[in-house]
C-alpha cells in the first residue's frame, strides 16, 4: 500500500521534472530536441530505481519522503543547469552518490536503533569534523566552512550535523527524566538542577566557538537551534529554548562587537545600500532578482541572471543564492511552492517523530526534521534579507556534494524510522 502510494506520488513529480528539463534546455540552446527528454528520463529513472529498493527493503516506509526529495533535487539540478551545465553534471554525479548511500543505509541499517550504542563515538566524530574545519578549513566569502583535499571541496559540517543529531537523540533520551525534573525556579519558570544545564551550556559554548572561528552565524544558529528543538521535544520544558535563545543572542552580540566578518554581515543585513557595488552587492542583486520575478516569474531560462559572457550577475548563484534564481524565473508562485514543499517535508518528518514508539526514534526524527526546517529558514531568510546572510546551502537544491550526500543519509534514517513505526502500528 505505502509503495503503491509512493509510485502514484511520482507521477506529478515525473511530469514536472521532464517539463522543467525541457524548458531549461530549450531556453539555453534555443531549440528543443530529444536530449532534454533523455536528461529528464535519466533523472526519473534514478529515483524509480531507489523506489524499487524501498519496495524490497522498506515496504512500509513513509510514501511522501522520497518523492518530495526528488522534486527538490530536480528543481536544484534544473536551476544549476540553467546557470552552468558542467556544474549540473557534477551535481548529478553527487546525487547518484547520495542515492547510493541512501540505498545502502536502508538495506544494511534496518535496525537503526543500534546507533544508540555508539552515540558518544558518533558525537566525538562530529565534533572532530567541526574542529578540523576550524583548524584547516579555507575561508570562502569570509566563512570557514570548507576543506579542500585532492581537488575536492568538502563541507564537513554537513556530516557533523547528522552525527551530532544522532548523539543528541541518544543522550537526551537517556537523560530526559533528569532534564525534566524541577528543583528551583527562575522568575517563576521551573528549572532543573544546575548540573543538568551543563549540556545546554556545552552546546552554547560549541556554537559560540564555531561562530568565532568559522565566522558564520548561520552554521552556529543551525547547530544550537537544532539542539534547543530536540531538548524541547525531549523535556517539554520551555525554559530550555528560552534560556538558549538568550545565550545565543548574547553570544551573537559579542561576536558582532569582536569579529569584523560578523560585524560586516550584520551591517549589510541592516542596510546593504550603503555599499551596493561592494560588500552589499550580493544581497542587493538578490533583492533585484526576487523583485524582477513578480508573481509568475520571467520563465525558466529567461531571467537576467547571466551576463552576455555567460557569467552570473550574482556571485555564488548556484549555492547560497539559488533561491534568488528560483524566485526570479518562477516568480512568487514558484518560490512559495518551493517553500511549501519544504514545509510538507518537515511536516512528514515531525509526523514520523510523533508516531514513533521509542524515545530515540522520536528524537532522531524530530532532530532531522528540525535541522532541515531551520537550515531552509536560515538560507532563504538571508537571501531575502530577513536575517543576516550565511553561507550554508539550501537542502537538496543548492550545488554541493557534501550537502546532498548528507541530506540523503538523513532522509534514509527518516525512512527507516517510518518503516519501523508503520510496521509496529500494523502489527
Amino acid at each position: 500500500m505505502y509503495r503503491n502510494r509512493e509510485l502514484v506520488n511520482f507521477i506529478p513529480v515525473t511530469l514536472l521534472i521532464i517539463t522543467g528539463f525541457a524548458s531549461v534546455y530549450a531556453a539555453r540552446s534555443e531549440q528543443l530536441d530529444s536530449q532534454s527528454l533523455v536528461y529528464g528520463l535519466l533523472f526519473v529513472s534514478l529515483f524509480l530505481a531507489t523506489h524499487v529498493v524501498l519496495r524490497i527493503a522498506a515496504p512500509a516506509a513513509d510514501p511522501f519522503l522520497l518523492p518530495l526529495a526528488a522534486l527538490l533535487s530536480a528543481m536544484g539540478i534544473m536551476m544549476i543547469y540553467r546557470i552552468d551545465p558542467e556544474l549540473a553534471a557534477a551535481q548529478t554525479r553527487w546525487l547518484m552518490v547520495g542515492l547510493g548511500l541512501f540505498c545502502l543505509i536502508v538495506i544494511f541499517l534496518r535496525d537503526y536503533r543500534k546507533l544508540d550504542d555508539y552515540i558518544y563515538l558518533l558525537g566525538i566524530l562530529g565534533v572532530l569534523l567541526l574542529v578540523l574545519t576550524m583548524v584547516v578549513g579555507k575561508e570562502v566569502n569570509g566563512a570557514r566552512l570548507w576543506i579542500h583535499a585532492g581537488g575536492l571541496s568538502i563541507q564537513p559540517g554537513e556530516f557533523a550535523k547528522l552525527l551530532i543529531i544522532i548523539f543528541l537523540a541518544g543522550y537526551l533520551d537517556d537523560k530526559r527524566e533528569l532534564l525534566s525534573t524541577t528543583t528551583w525556579h527562575l522568575a517563576g519558570v521551573p528549572m532543573p538542577a544546575l548540573k543538568h544545564l551543563l549540556p545546554l551550556l556545552t552546546m552554547w559554548g560549541l556554537s559560540f566557538v564555531m561562530l568565532l572561528l568559522m565566522n558564520d552565524l548561520g552554521t552556529s544558529l543551525l547547530f544550537f537551534g537544532t539542539f534547543l528543538a530536540m531538548t524541547y521535544v525531549a523535556t517539554g520544558r520551555v525554559a530550555y529554548p528560552a534560556i538558549g535563545g538568550v545565550l545565543f543572542a548574547g553570544g551573537a552580540v559579542l561576536a558582532y562587537l569582536t569579529k569584523a566578518t560578523v560585524h560586516t554581515r550584520v551591517d549589510i543585513w541592516i542596510n546593504p545600500w550603503t555599499d551596493p557595488s561592494g560588500s552589499g552587492y550580493q544581497i542587493v542583486q538578490s533583492l533585484f532578482a526576487v523583485a524582477d520575478g513578480g508573481l509568475f516569474g520571467s520563465g525558466l531560462g529567461q531571467g537576467y541572471l547571466l551576463f552576455q559572457n555567460g557569467e552570473p550577475i550574482i556571485p555564488a548563484l548556484h549555492t547560497d543564492f539559488i533561491f534568488s534564481a528560483v524566485a526570479e524565473e518562477l516568480g512568487l508562485a514558484g518560490a512559495a511552492a518551493l517553500i511549501i514543499i519544504y514545509m510538507i517535508l518537515c511536516y512528514r518528518g515531525f509526523k514520523v517523530a510523533a508516531a514513533s514508539g521509542d524515545g530515540f526514534s522520536k528524537l532522531l526524527a524530530a532532530g532531522i526534521a528540525a535541522a532541515l526546517g531551520l537550515q531552509t529558514f536560515v538560507i532563504i531568510g538571508g537571501v531575502i534579507k530577513l536575517i543576516p546572510l550565511t553561507g550554508i546551502t539550501l537542502p537538496f537544491v543548492s550545488y554541493g556534494g557534501s550537502s546532498i550526500v548528507a541530506n540523503y543519509a538523513a532522509l534514509a534514517l527518516l525512512v527507516l524510522i517510518s518503516q519501523r513505526t508503520n510496521r509496529e502500528a500494523t502489527a
